[in-house]
C-alpha cells in the first residue's frame, strides 16, 4: 500500500468519525482524571494494552511516548512535557513505564546509521553533525538493561531541578504480551 493511499484511507475514515459524532464518546477537559503523567514506549504493542493494563480511559492520564520510554536529556521535549503537565494540567504523580523486548534495549547506533545513508543521508551531513557537537552515535545509542534505564529516568525526573519535590515519580516495566506491571522504583518511599 502506498503512502498517499493509506493516508487517503485515513482521512476517508477521518470524514465520517466525524460526521457520524464519533467524537462524543470521547470528550474530556484537559485536565487528567487520574492527575498523573505516563512516559511509556512507543511501541505499537502498547498502544491498547498499557491504557487496558492500568484501567486508564480517555481524559484519565497524560501519556508521552518515546522510544524506549526515555528521557535522554533533562532539557528536552519529554522532560518539557512533563513540566507542563504537573504546572499547568494538574498532574500530581509521574510514571515512567518502559518495557520488556524493546528495540532500544541493546540497540547500536552503527545499524540505524547505515540505514540513514541507504536512504540517502550524506556522510557531510554526519560530518556536520559531528562538527556541530553532536554525538550521533550516542544520541541513537539504546540502553542495556530495561530496569537500569527506568532507574535513570526517573532519577533525572526527580531530581530535575524545577520538578517539584513533593511529586511521586515511579518507575515501572511492563510485559508487552501480558500487561504485568513489575515496580522497579516506589515513588512514595523516596
Amino acid at each position: 500500500m502506498s503512502n498517499s493511499t493509506l493516508l487517503n484511507e485515513l482521512l476517508d475514515y477521518n470524514k465520517k468519525f466525524v460526521e457520524q459524532h464519533e467524537y462524543e464518546k470521547y470528550e474530556t477537559t484537559k485536565f487528567p482524571n487520574k492527575r498523573m503523567v505516563i512516559l511509556t514506549c512507543m511501541d505499537t504493542r502498547l498502544l491498547e494494552l498499557l491504557p487496558k493494563a492500568l484501567n486508564l480511559g480517555n481524559g484519565d492520564v497524560k501519556l508521552i511516548k518515546d522510544a524506549g520510554g526515555l528521557v535522554s536529556h533533562p532539557f528536552g521535549s519529554v522532560m518539557r512535557s512533563i513540566l507542563i503537565a504537573v504546572y499547568q494540567l494538574k498532574a500530581q504523580e509521574v510514571l515512567v513505564i518502559a518495557h520488556y523486548d524493546c528495540g532500544m534495549s541493546g540497540l547500536k547506533a552503527e545499524p540505524v546509521i547505515e540505514s540513514m545513508k541507504e536512504r540517502g543521508i550524506s556522510e557531510e551531513t554526519f560530518d556536520t553533525l559531528t562538527y556541530s557537537g553532536i554525538n550521533i552515535k550516542q544520541w541513537l545509542q539504546g540502553f542495556d538493561d530495561v530496569t537500569e534505564s527506568v532507574k535513570h529516568s526517573v532519577d533525572i525526573i526527580k531530581n530535575h531541578p524545577l520538578m517539584p519535590k513533593d511529586v511521586p515519580v515511579h518507575g515501572l516495566v511492563i510485559d508487552p504480551k501480558t500487561g504485568k506491571l513489575d515496580l522497579i522504583v516506589d515513588g512514595n518511599k523516596n
